[in-house]
């Protein structure tokens, strides 16, 4: 871009603005913010003010995005599963925002926070229930829903989301483009770094919704200033008293993954996570006459020694107790959510968790199996089911690599030579059944022994000793069905019937882009100023892409908890903020080469299958992880900032960029056809296309300093 002209990075208005408004009655109702469209002339220096604008922007751009995933998730029932398509309505509404900030002069972000109070409102006084049902895929939970179809909620929540999200994207891109284009990106990526920063700190204090109400309107605040009204001031009441209200809740705690409630009275105390009933509070004796195939375990392996016994899926205690009155003389106990553990430690009338032999670890099931040298008499996966998925941007659930064959081989290499591997849930249906029993046949060189009790929904044990002789068997499993391939590393899909995309996926996810075609041809109009940037577009895409290849991978590798996949975010786009500092100080007249590494680092991270670097050390794991996932994003980025600082207006650059991450989110779902490691071959196309369309911009000599 000319020298003359770096400031100048104006949106225009894409369609004519209607005027039927009264002027006075709209300035009353909306903050008086800069309108973008001036040139050079009239755009002076930004400030330290504009700075400090954008920064506070971008945070509460990002930290509202994460909250409403979480807040979604934790009252529409079985959202949880689909967070993902949250995600891509916060990216639909972030590019509209950026595409068309204003409406009549006046900016929308006005509207932002009576938007965010509105959608809390609804989900709050009416609940959504999701009819999740399907007959290509588990989701576990004994709720029935009888809300509206999925194919309905899911795109009305997605444009909620969009709404929400384009009105504050809106006041980012209004200070946006009174900077260079790289110094804008860099201080929103310096927002969005600490609003990751601000939810991880809320997670770790396991805080309730009215603290991310609190930070939100502080933010609202903080940004409006001067310019707040009456509107504002109300929505923001009407948020904090709504959060507040969820947040005193009798019987009710926030952990980092759902909103836990538990109730009951007499021998039962039930527990429910994001209001889907998920685990029993009993005695041990009540849990055998009850439910005694927690015992099966232990009846048919006699002379067993329990010296040292391992539970994962520990939750509230009860399989803990199971152990220690069977004799264990040590239990490690393995739970994901510190909110079960601590009320299985108040509420369990064994109190296993208070017993000097239990030993007690809040983590990740598949990395405390990968990092401990323990040798253990007795495995046990204790209904190790989740409810939720890693993160927004991935189908993963919480327990997707426990069930793995490569972690099966794990488990193996941690018994004693007599050991014995043991799991039990309610498995649903009977392809489960046998995927799973194949897999142990597959590591154990036999057909496991398989108990099914009962006929609700096909409650099961499986053993597997080293020795054939471990386990006394009164009936070996043989396969009822066809569907027996096992879940793997590269494919960790443990709960879908066949390799595909589901109907309930692919259906919705047409009609969820289908509304997102629409929006953006009626809201921000034909897009023409946009057509020079579709290889920005097709940027934005493949990145997604990378980002979840890098979720999945870090998850893999250090497990599944929250503050892995924070810190996943976090370390992403840092790597975009070193891409942007090196694209600030160099330009690379031939940027064209930047392909061509970024291909070459893409060609590395599909070679080198993630599992492969399980058998290294943690410090050792963790330098080849970062450099097998950052390379691509570091050079991806620098590519993408190269472009981006010669845009003539940035805006309506980034928005296409911002657009592009919604097919990127929509081609995720590849993955249950492909694995995950073909990811970085599909955004190697896709960086191909941006090849394509950019490369009249892909001339020069070498790189210099800028």
């Amino acid at each position: 871009m000319p020298s003359d002209a770096r400031v100048s990075n104006a949106v225009p208005d894409l369609l004519t603005a209607p005027r039927s408004i009264p002027s006075r009655l709209w300035e009353r109702l909306v903050a008086p913010l800069p309108t973008p469209g001036a040139g050079l002339a009239e755009t002076p220096l930004p400030t330290t003010g504009d700075k400090l604008r954008l920064f506070g922007l971008s945070f509460l751009m990002l930290f509202v995005e994460l909250a409403l995933i979480r807040w979604t998730g934790a009252n529409v029932l079985y959202l949880s599963y689909f967070s993902n398509f949250v995600l891509l309505g916060s990216f639909l509404g972030i590019g509209l925002g950026f595409l068309r900030p204003t409406i009549c002069g006046a900016s929308l972000f006005a509207f932002a926070a009576p938007l965010l109070a509105g959608a809390v409102a609804y989900v709050h006084f009416y609940p959504v229930q999701i009819d999740r049902t399907s007959s290509q895929i588990i989701y576990f939970g004994h709720f029935v829903p009888t809300g509206m179809p999925i194919w309905v909620t899911l795109p009305f929540i997605f444009l909620a989301a969009a709404m929400v999200m384009a009105t504050i994207a809106s006041g980012v891109a209004q200070t946006f483009v009174r900077f260079k284009p790289l110094d804008a990106y860099r201080l929103d990526i310096v927002g969005s770094i600490a609003g990751i920063a601000a939810f991880t700190a809320l997670s770790l204090f396991q805080a309730p919704p009215l603290a991310w109400g609190l930070v939100a309107s502080l933010g609202f605040v903080a940004v409006l200033g001067s310019s707040l009204r009456p509107l504002q001031v109300v929505a923001i009441t009407v948020l904090l008293l709504l959060l507040g209200m969820e947040s005193a809740a009798a019987h009710t705690k926030w952990s980092p993954y759902y909103k836990v409630t538990w109730g009951g009275s007499g021998r039962f105390v039930g527990v429910s996570v994001n209001g889907i009933p998920h685990q029993v509070i009993t005695s041990v004796q009540t849990r055998r006459e009850t439910e005694p195939i927690y015992f099966l375990p232990y009846e048919r392996t006699p002379g067993l020694k329990l010296d040292n016994v391992l539970i994962v899926g520990a939750g509230t205690g009860t399989d803990v107790a199971i152990a220690l009155s069977q004799g264990a003389r040590h239990v490690d106990a393995v739970e994901i959510d510190p909110q079960i553990y601590r009320l299985g430690r108040q509420l369990n009338p064994a109190r296993p968790y208070q017993d000097p032999r239990v030993s007690i670890h809040i983590d990740d099931g598949r990395a405390f199996i990968q990092r401990t040298n323990q040798r253990y008499d007795l495995v046990i996966f204790a209904l190790p089911d989740s409810l939720t998925l890693v993160s927004g941007q991935s189908s993963l659930r919480l327990e997707s690599y426990l069930f793995t064959k490569e972690a099966m081989s794990r488990v193996r290499g941690l018994l004693q030579p007599d050991g014995v591997f043991g799991m039990y849930n309610f498995y649903r249906e009977s392809w489960l059944v046998d995927r799973l029993a194949t897999t142990l046949q597959l590591v154990y060189g036999r057909p496991p022994c398989v108990d099914v009790v009962g006929n609700f929904g096909h409650e099961a044990l499986f053993l597997a000793g080293r020795t054939p002789t471990a386990v006394t068997c009164p009936a070996t499993w043989t396969a009822t069905t066809r569907f027996t391939q096992p879940a793997t590393d590269n494919e960790p899909f443990l709960y879908l019937k066949q390799r595909g995309i589901p109907t309930l996926y692919w259906k919705t996810l047409l009609l969820i882009l289908a509304v997102a075609l629409v929006a953006v041809w009626g809201y921000a109009g034909r897009l023409r100023s946009g057509r020079q940037y579709t290889d920005l577009f097709f940027m934005g895409a493949a990145f997604l892409l990378l980002e979840t290849k890098s979720v999945v991978q870090f998850a893999l590798l250090f497990g599944t908890t929250w503050l892995v996949n924070a810190l996943v975010f976090a370390g992403v786009l840092i790597s975009v903020l070193a891409a942007v500092e090196v694209s600030r100080r160099v330009t690379f007249r031939r940027p064209a080469w930047l392909y061509l590494w970024l291909l070459i680092a893409l060609a590395v991270a599909w070679a080198v299958p993630p599992d492969t670097l399980l058998r290294f050390g943690p410090v050792l794991r963790f330098a080849l992880a970062v450099l097998l996932a950052g390379a691509p994003i570091f050079l991806a980025n620098l590519a993408f900032s190269q472009r981006f600082k010669d845009v003539a207006t940035s805006a309506t650059a980034f928005g296409m960029n911002l657009l592009g991450a919604i097919l990127g989110g929509a081609l995720e779902y590849s993955a249950l056809v492909v694995g995950y490691r073909a990811l970085a071959l599909l955004a190697a196309a896709l960086y191909g296309l941006a090849f394509l369309f950019g490369r009249s911009h892909l001339r020069g000599g070498v790189p210099t300093r800028g």
